[in-house]
């Protein structure tokens, strides 16, 4: 997966087809992605010695297939190349070659 968390990515999918997030967490084994914002359902917790209760609101993982990395150079979404540049390699965006960041 080339996907990281903190990456600003944009929804291609769904009921938040458009919104643009940053991911909290990644679960390559799953091959999903939480994003905050997006995807997000109302869950009723019972009160407990350490939490009052309530309806609160908790981002769930979805497909890493229905996001798409947003390039912080051309703002545009685009796919994730990889490059070895000295003995690193580092992820590239395809539509600018632009260095996104280490790997």
């Amino acid at each position: 997966m080339k996907l990281k968390k903190g990456d600003l990515v944009i929804t291609l999918s769904g009921k938040d087809k458009g919104k643009k997030g940053k991911i909290i967490a990644v679960f390559p084994d799953k091959d999903k992605v939480t994003v905050e914002a997006v995807n997000v359902a109302k869950k009723h917790q019972k009160p407990s010695r350490n939490f009052q209760g309530g309806i609160i609101e908790k981002p769930l993982p979805l497909f890493a297939s229905k996001v798409k990395l947003v390039c912080p150079r051309c703002s545009e979404p685009t796919r994730i190349g990889s490059k070895i540049v000295g003995e690193k390699k580092v992820r590239v965006c395809q539509e600018c070659s632009e260095i996104i960041d280490k790997v």
